[in-house]
């Protein structure tokens, strides 16, 4: 499993949002409260963020711990940013492709996650990797369920499917394939965040032009709302609107 967050808004140090809460990110690197399986997120970690002006996102990742990471603090103290996605990895198989299979993954505006795990991976999706076109296989950066479910949602983002439409369409499609898979995933283009709520939390908290949508509360704030299971999140900082994902036919 892993622990992600997303956040649109004011300008902001990722840090105030990542490290220093009492149980930030980086806390959940090592003590989530609401993860479902596993303990510790330590294969891993990544922030993407982006600069003003520029639609383009950043993105710093490490195959390693993010309380190992030196650098990360600071660059969390000293960057502001009116959006980003982070991530830490609890890889579900060991060994997996390094710093390559850490969230966030991106392409174009895109920032990307995904919190679960793919049932039977990577047998029970070989049909669904089969139908996409050569290139967008080959342009994987990873080879894990996250990286291929990745591929599936852009490909449909390509396609001109809007990003509710693409990750609720992805998650239907993958669950029917590999019954039982965690698929919460996250995507954010910096104004807008998309999110599944399938198999693991998701929580959301909107303020004064702020809206955060995460795995799990960062503190104990009384605006957080739990989103329910199998739901499609679609905000901005204005507005969350939840759209219930029913399953796919047996």
């Amino acid at each position: 499993m892993c622990r992600h967050l997303a956040y649109v808004g004011g300008p902001v140090a990722p840090g105030e949002l990542l490290v220093r809460p009492e149980h930030a990110l980086l806390r959940q690197s090592w003590e989530p409260r609401h993860q479902t399986s596993g303990v510790v997120n330590a294969d891993g970690f990544g922030m993407g963020w982006y600069a003003e002006g520029d639609p383009v996102p950043a993105r710093y990742r490490r195959a390693a711990p993010v309380w190992s990471d030196l650098s990360f603090a600071d660059l969390a103290r000293v960057v502001r940013t009116r959006g980003l996605l982070a991530a830490v990895r609890g890889a579900t198989l060991p060994g997996a492709d390094g710093e390559a299979a850490a969230a966030p993954f991106t392409a174009g505006p895109w920032l990307f996650s995904h919190n679960g795990a793919v049932t039977g991976w990577p047998d029970s999706l070989a049909d669904t990797a089969g139908a996409l076109p050569a290139e967008a296989l080959l342009r994987m950066e990873a080879r894990s369920d996250s990286a291929l479910i990745w591929a599936l949602v852009l490909h449909r983002l390509r396609a001109g499917d809007d990003a509710g439409t693409a990750l609720a369409d992805t998650v239907r499609e993958v669950a029917g394939a590999a019954p039982g898979s965690s698929l919460n995933l996250l995507l954010t283009d910096g104004a807008t965040v998309t999110a599944t709520t399938w198999g693991n939390s998701h929580w959301y908290l909107t303020g004064p032009d702020r809206l955060v949508v995460a795995s799990e509360p960062y503190d104990d704030d009384p605006r957080w709302r739990e989103v329910p299971e199998h739901t499609l999140v679609t905000a901005d900082r204005g507005d969350v609107v939840l759209t219930q994902l029913k399953e796919p036919s047996a």
